[in-house]
């Protein structure tokens, strides 16, 4: 067998122990493991932000990979950590709907309330589950792969519903999921909510915020200078650029900005 891959996604940013912290935990308990880190820049108790990340990255990974998640406004209160059996891989986070893409995605899904405390550090922090539930769960999930014996199965696990635009009067409403680390804002508009005739002729009517974008483009290098421009990012959705440039700060655009798309395409939904 090769060693067990382990990924890791939070919030917690690099500046501090807590990463090195989760690593070490790991590899205490199984010195074989593989860590993989995804991405420590979740913006902060942002679930729906974190839903994302590892919702773009997870089907990446081989089967068998254990995914840990901590995004955790709610650490130390009475939320549950949850495992989670996915099609052929795991998740190991809090029950605050961090998964919710991996729910919508996976066909079938195993939710498990992670209590076996024999497998928790001791004592357990109020403030820092990563440490002392998660990464051990995970650690020895990738030791004895008996996920049964970490809890029993529950059906009443939190998920939210990720934001969809919908069609008004005849125009599509949608906003800015989040920003990324070039300031290319991300839509919830995806490919099939486009107008029909925009992939061929590159016109469109996409107002975000007081800006005006009206050119769909392959890729970033098809914008000119300071022109903020359309194109479908890799995880699927409408994303607005500059071209070499910060779309965000260009057009002081942020997160949660509304976006309209007119003539959108029929996957939109009406209210």
């Amino acid at each position: 067998m090769p060693n067990a891959i382990i990924t890791l996604t939070t919030d917690y940013g690099t500046n501090d122990h807590l990463v090195g912290t989760l690593k070490g935990v790991i590899l205490k308990i199984n010195p074989e493991a593989t860590i993989v880190d995804i991405t420590h820049n979740v913006a902060p108790f942002d679930l729906l932000d974190g839903a994302l990340a590892i919702g773009a990255a997870y089907s990446y990974f081989p089967p068998r990979t254990i995914h840990v998640v901590v995004v955790d406004p709610g650490v130390g209160t009475d939320r549950r950590p949850i495992l989670v059996s996915g099609d052929n891989q795991y998740f190991v986070a809090p029950d605050n709907g961090v998964l919710s893409v991996i729910y919508e995605r996976e066909e079938n899904v195993v939710v498990r309330h992670a209590t076996a405390e024999h497998y928790y550090l001791q004592p357990v922090s109020k403030t820092f589950h990563g440490r002392d539930v998660f990464a051990p769960i995970a650690a020895w999930l990738s030791k004895n792969w008996q996920p049964p014996s970490m809890g029993e199965e529950i059906e009443d696990y939190k998920k939210f519903a990720l934001p969809r635009p919908k069609s008004v009067d005849g125009v599509a409403k949608g906003i800015v999921m989040r920003v990324d680390t070039f300031g290319n804002l991300v839509t919830n508009f995806r490919a099939e909510d486009l107008p029909s005739a925009s992939p061929e002729n590159g016109a469109m009517n996409l107002q975000v915020g007081n800006q005006t974008v009206s050119r769909l483009v392959s890729t970033f290098a098809q914008g000119n200078a300071g022109e903020a421009i359309a194109y479908v990012g890799s995880s699927g959705y409408v994303e607005i650029a500059v071209n070499k440039g910060n779309a965000s700060r260009t057009l002081g655009i942020g997160r949660g900005t509304p976006v309209t798309l007119a003539n959108a395409g029929s996957a939109v939904s009406a209210e």
